[in-house]
């Protein structure tokens, strides 16, 4: 689950980083100008100090020089760290028993000791080929570090799911272990179903993936794990060795703030190319399971044939009925949408179902209760939810939003999927409380359902004629200029950071929404300058007037042209429009 708390001194710290960004120079120099305690995550992929032909650093330093600068840039790493902060460290075997006591030393407590096994290792004059590295997760504080358990992409298929099709299977899987496993197309006894390990192909010159400017390259999808289970959403991840830039362009792919140090300026030159060319929500390169990169040498059934199965629940009619029942025993009335979205009501549920003697697990019901809603077997409701009517409804809105934007990256899972695991809800909670704090568990969820539908109303009524009257550069004016001769503060408004656009909102009052935007810290900015508002001429000869439903089908116009990264998948139009 994500650490709940945060200080106002970090956040202070974290915004005054200089974020999403690779700096040229010496890490140690550069980390010591960045303020104590603003970054949530470190990756660390140091020099092994065995001789690698690197373009302007010395890999072959003397034992004691190289334990001692490795002694300063972890020290640098832990000042920089929040105090829930999270540190990862790749070495290969020659030193990493004395960089683990010099993190030790330093005050980091050891988690986990991951060894990550890759085919395609380095050859060793009279020796074994390297063939693995070790992973060290180090915390600050071993009773509050963040450790993303849930999120469904850091899970992995159990023996139940995969080997056994048992229907008492937990859907969410289990966590990997932490163990090394040999070559697995040749060893099915040892590379298990059972047994996913951290197994990942070592970036060799024949992957798509391959950067061809940097040697010692880390596997997207290796880092997609670290980052996932390690951060949350918008925080901030960091790596001072920044290399082939992997660590960065996955940050980017999977919505984080991100920032690195790289001594070489053309490595600095290439990694800036690299991440110019992704952006927030891009596929994570690299197969999410492994070995289907390493075909077996003999025949056999592939793991990908059962990675399919989840354990969901297959409904008979005793069994639908059950669920209906206590459904409607729970909901009292109101809609399958409602007790989603009320805790309280939904653990209600969950329990009569566990009562009712129905297999499965909390998602396992909702899951089939949407199902059913969905197929139209559920009684229709009597009572109308209306618990949404607020002054700063819009702002609500906005942190929705961009919540579902990032978790359904993240997640890889829909809106639905997150709902319907009690686990993944609350962390939507979390996520929209960070931007939008003060509200309950329920407001959030609804507000979530609300913004879909909009969102997919507003999608549908993009015309080619509408995109025709935005024109290629839609005029935008800063917030102290847009409404000097008017008292409508209705609009669209557009959050920027330097020339990166961030998020394209809409409200009835523009003005209130964005000081509301404003006094949340976790949102980042601390005044309105990073806000500007779409011309009103454009507002008028799309028509808009005071409708907030084509003011939305403005907004996902406009979306092909502002290309925000907060906000709904759902929201941008096709391409190719008349849409």
């Amino acid at each position: 689950m994500p650490v709940r708390s945060q200080t106002s001194a970090a956040r202070s710290s974290a915004a005054s980083l200089p974020l999403n960004r690779v700096i040229q120079g010496d890490c140690v120099k550069n980390l010591a100008k960045l303020p104590k305690g603003g970054v949530d995550l470190v990756f660390a992929d140091p020099p092994f100090n065995i001789g690698f032909r690197y373009d302007v650093y010395d890999d072959r330093r003397e034992y004691d020089e190289y334990v001692k600068w490795s002694r300063d840039w972890i020290k640098a790493v832990r000042r920089v760290l929040k105090e829930n902060g999270t540190f990862w460290l790749a070495i290969g075997d020659e030193f990493a028993a004395e960089l683990k006591i010099e993190a030790q030393k330093a005050g980091f407590q050891c988690r986990t000791w991951v060894v990550w096994y890759y085919t395609f290792g380095m050859n060793v004059v009279k020796g074994f080929t390297r063939s693995h590295t070790h992973l060290f997760h180090f915390v600050k504080d071993l009773d509050r570090f963040t450790f993303n358990a849930d999120n469904p992409m850091v899970r992995i298929p159990s023996a139940r799911q995969l080997v056994y099709a048992d229907d008492r299977a937990n859907p969410k899987g289990r966590l990997p272990d932490n163990t090394w496993i040999y070559r697995p197309q040749d060893a099915p006894y040892s590379f298990r179903p059972d047994h996913d390990c951290w197994y990942f192909s070592r970036v060799a010159g024949t992957f798509n993936e391959r950067q061809g400017f940097h040697g010692c390259q880390m596997p997207e999808q290796l880092m997609a794990r670290i980052i996932r289970v390690s951060s949350n959403p918008n925080e901030v991840v960091l790596d001072p060795f920044a290399g082939s830039g992997a660590t960065l362009a996955v940050a980017k792919k999977l919505g984080r703030q991100f920032l690195g140090f790289e001594l070489s300026k053309e490595y600095v030159a290439n990694i800036e190319r690299r991440l110019k060319k992704v952006k927030m929500g891009d596929l994570i390169v690299g197969p999410e399971n492994p070995a289907e990169s390493s075909p077996a040498t003999n025949r056999g059934r592939k793991l990908s044939s059962y990675r399919r199965r989840t354990g969901t629940l297959s409904v008979d009619k005793k069994t639908e009925d059950e669920l209906v029942r206590c459904f409607l025993a729970t909901a009292q009335g109101y809609s399958a949408d409602f007790l989603l979205c009320d805790p309280k009501k939904n653990e209600e549920f969950v329990s009569k179902c566990k009562k009712a003697g129905i297999k499965g697990y909390p998602a396992t019901y909702n899951q089939l209760l949407l199902r059913l809603r969905k197929a139209g077997r559920l009684p229709k409701a009597s009572h109308r939810t209306e618990r949404m009517v607020s002054n700063i409804d819009d702002y609500l809105a906005c942190a929705s939003e961009i919540a579902i934007s990032l978790l359904e990256i993240d997640y890889n899972s829909s809106l639905d999927e997150i709902l319907c695991s009690p686990d993944l809800a609350a962390n939507l909670d979390y996520l929209a409380g960070r931007f939008a704090p003060g509200y309950v568990s329920f407001d959030y969820r609804w507000s979530a359902l609300r913004v879909r539908k909009r969102a997919t109303r507003a999608r549908s009524q993009v015309t080619r004629q509408l995109l025709d009257k935005i024109g290629a550069t839609p005029t935008f004016l800063p917030l102290d200029r847009a409404f000097k001769r008017t008292s409508d503060h209705s609009g669209i408004f557009l959050w920027k950071q330097g020339r990166q656009h961030l998020y394209l909102g809409e409200s009835d009052d523009v003005i209130e929404t964005v000081s509301q935007i404003v006094k949340s810290t976790s949102w980042g900015p601390s005044s309105v300058e990073p806000f500007v508002v779409l011309r009103r001429t454009i507002l008028e000869k799309a028509d808009v007037g005071n409708s907030r439903e084509r003011r939305n089908a403005l907004r996902s116009a406009l979306l092909l042209t502002v290309r925000p990264q907060f906000n709904l998948s759902s929201l941008f139009p096709k391409e190719q429009t008349g849409v």
